[in-house]
Order: structure tokens, then sequence, then C-alpha cells
């Protein structure tokens, strides 16, 4: 059963959402800065089997679709645990399915199975969202990915809206290309 604090959480993140707007903003003044992004995210716990008794909070799978400027697509499924203290906290991990191919993780694949038993937690960390008194979640997380690699998560998520800062540092230096975050909407 889930608690009023990650019911209030999924039903923010859960849906889809993309940055078209400010996509459509950018190219209008002549300089598009970010990627064209989308997500598609959907409560999954009903896909997960061989879960462990007494295994608390819910699994959530989102696609993540990236179209930088002269580029393909890049198609990022991500699965995400989550927890809550009951009270103002998500706490959050991401799971790597590294035995499936990532093309097969999509919300609308009926034969996709997350066996619990082969699924990692992946070197992210665990970053906690709080819930703020004007009703939205904050985040700000630094996860070592190792290898020199960091991934520094800055989000805030409010109904309808995604504000989503997203820094890759490789040895202390920034290679995200950009340096404002992207703006998701809820568009479904």
């Amino acid at each position: 059963m889930m608690d009023k604090v990650l019911k209030r959480f999924t039903d923010i993140l859960c849906g889809t959402l993309d940055n078209q707007a400010q996509v459509d903003k950018e190219k209008a003044a002549g300089n598009q800065v970010h990627p064209y992004a989308k997500h598609v995210t959907d409560i999954c716990d009903h896909l997960v089997i061989n879960r462990p008794k007494g295994h608390e909070g819910i699994y959530v799978l989102e696609e993540s679709y990236y179209t930088y400027p002269g580029k393909p697509m890049d198609i990022k499924p991500l699965i995400f645990y989550l927890r809550s203290d009951g009270d103002r906290k998500v706490f959050l991990e991401s799971i790597k399915a590294p035995h499936l191919d990532p093309a097969s993780i999509t919300n609308d694949n009926a034969a996709l199975i997350l066996d619990y038993n082969k699924l990692e937690v992946g070197p992210f960390g665990t970053a906690e969202y709080t819930l703020q008194v004007t009703d939205q979640f904050t985040v700000n997380h630094i996860g070592d990915l190792g290898n020199g690699l960091t991934f520094q998560l800055t989000e805030t998520l409010s109904d309808g809206h995604l504000s989503v800062m997203e820094i890759v540092r490789q040895n202390g230096v920034k290679i995200t290309p950009y340096d404002t975050p992207i703006e998701y909407i809820k568009i479904n």
C-alpha cells in the first residue's frame, strides 16, 4: 500500500512529460541549447516477480528519449525503486536490469518481466526528495558512478512540471553541454 507522500510523488512523476515548449522557445530565439526530451513514466510493480515479502516501496519505469540537434534519438530506460518515510521524504534508487535488452524495457511491453533476483542497485546512490511547504518535491543529489564520473541531480517536481538539471562531471570537469535545467511539462 502506498502512503500519501509516495502517492503525491508518483502522481507528479508519472505520465508523459516533455520539454517541447522550451525547445520551441530556444529555436525561435535561434539557439537550441537543450535536447528535446520526453519521459514516459509509470508504476511497474506488477512487472516485478520474486519480490521478497516485506520489501516495501514501489518500482517505477521511466522511458527517457533525448534528441540533440543533428544527432539520432538516444533512448534510456530507467527503473527506480521508491520508498518514503511516510511524512515528507521520498528515497529514490536507480535499478539496473543488465540481463534485459534496454530496447525491451518499455511501459507498453506486455511481455516485460523484472525478476527481483536479477535486478541490481545502480551506483547513483539514494536520492532524497523532500516535500516542501510549497507542495513541491526538491532534491540535490550527487552520485559517484566510479572512474572519476559523478552525476548531480538537482530537481523540482510540482503539478504538471519537472525542472531537471543533470550535471555529469568526469574528474571534476563538467561534460553536460548545457547550464540550465530541462523544463518538462506534463502532456498526458
